[in-house]
């Protein structure tokens, strides 16, 4: 009886340790790492990598907190947060393990297809209100929003409207498939999402950067040759301390398979 008492202790804590290895945040990123963990663990069947998401910033307090190695961020570090890790300690390493394109969407009965950033601007902020203005039809629009803990509401708000503060009362998505599911079933709706999860669910939009001279498709091809204007890197955060745990799985993300991976879900390897 003893035996068997201390081989599920030792069972218990080698699956403890196996699991250890934690990543968190990044919405966006969520379908990156999981199949990166799932095929990173086939070919290290003794490794165990638990991924969930949340927002980059909730990834980021987690790595603050200790209770993540990995920090998934489609946005860059803030100064502060930086900062708060430094006070506690930690010195962040960054990695940028992909690249993404995200695209503007709107419902598929929308006849719109195509928008200048300025009309976005426009529409994100609250100044331009109906379809009609922007060549559609007499309906009000929907505009949708990440929460503000997500990366993707932060680089939009950065890359997009140049900053300026979105509409009082915007509607507020806590995850992307909420995006997804929301604009699908909203006639006047308009959201963003990150390339991987663009479907027929949704329509995407061509946008145009250069005041409508012209207009680009959202596509991995287009992110590629860099002609689609609203680009940006996917990272991973770490402490320093952690390297030696986290570094076999980061060095599998940055190889050809794991970059294969990348491709084959949407996203921009960073060889390309």
């Amino acid at each position: 009886m003893k035996k068997i008492i201390l081989a599920s202790i030792l069972l218990s804590a080698i699956l403890c340790g196996a699991q250890a290895q934690k990543i968190k945040g990044s919405d966006t990123m969520l379908p990156l790492s999981q199949r990166e963990a799932e095929s990173f663990m086939k070919a290290n069947p003794a490794q165990t990598v638990t991924v969930t998401g949340g927002g980059s910033g909730v990834g980021i307090s987690a790595l603050l907190e200790g209770t993540t190695d990995l920090a998934q961020s489609s946005r860059k570090i803030k100064f502060d947060e930086k900062q708060k890790l430094q006070e506690g300690g930690k010195t962040v390493k960054e990695v940028i393990a992909a690249y993404d394109a995200l695209a503007v969407v709107v419902n598929p009965a929308n006849k719109v297809s195509r928008l200048t950033r300025e009309q976005l601007e426009g529409i994100f902020t609250g100044k331009i209100t109906n379809w009609k203005a922007v060549g559609g039809e007499d309906l009000k629009i929907i505009p949708y929003a990440r929460e503000t803990s997500s990366g993707t509401y932060e680089f939009f708000k950065e890359s997009v409207l140049k900053n300026k503060n979105y509409k009082n009362g915007i509607m507020s998505m806590p995850a992307t498939g909420a995006m997804i599911q929301s604009v699908g079933q909203t006639k006047g709706a308009i959201g963003y999402v990150g390339l991987a999860y663009l479907s027929n669910s949704t329509k995407a939009l061509h946008v145009s950067y250069d005041k409508g001279k012209t207009f680009v498709e959202p596509s991995v091809a287009n992110a590629k040759n860099k002609t689609y204007p609203v680009l940006r890197p996917l990272y991973y955060y770490y402490a320093a301390t952690a390297e030696k745990k986290v570094k076999p799985f980061i060095d599998y993300v940055l190889s050809k398979e794991g970059q294969k991976v990348v491709s084959g879900i949407g996203f921009i390897s960073i060889n390309d």
